[in-house]
């Protein structure tokens, strides 16, 4: 089995979009290129970075347009800078 492992303070982020046809309340259909990309994703793997915020599992915000984007075995990925990380999605409890 073959797997990426990021190095030099990368990270790797699955962006595997649902591939499902979105329509409008409407009917009309939106084309790929038309519609927003998220800004969200989960981190799959970390290169060794000492002292991280982020660990595997983590959903985060990456800054748009950086990064590379790969296709690796049937799946989606973005590798970024480890700064390119802007926020993890953190759970809370309701007060």
């Amino acid at each position: 089995m073959k797997e990426l492992q990021p190095v030099n303070q990368n990270v790797l982020l699955d962006i595997t979009e649902d591939k499902a046809e979105q329509t409008t309340a409407a009917g009309i259909i939106i084309p790929d290129s038309a519609k927003e990309k998220n800004k969200f994703a989960k981190v799959i793997a970390i290169s060794s970075i000492e002292n991280a915020e982020i660990s595997v599992g983590d959903n985060v915000l990456y800054k748009e347009f950086s990064g590379t984007e790969i296709k690796f075995e049937n799946k989606e990925y973005l590798l970024i800078p480890y700064d390119g990380i802007m926020a993890k999605i953190a759970e809370t409890d309701n007060i």
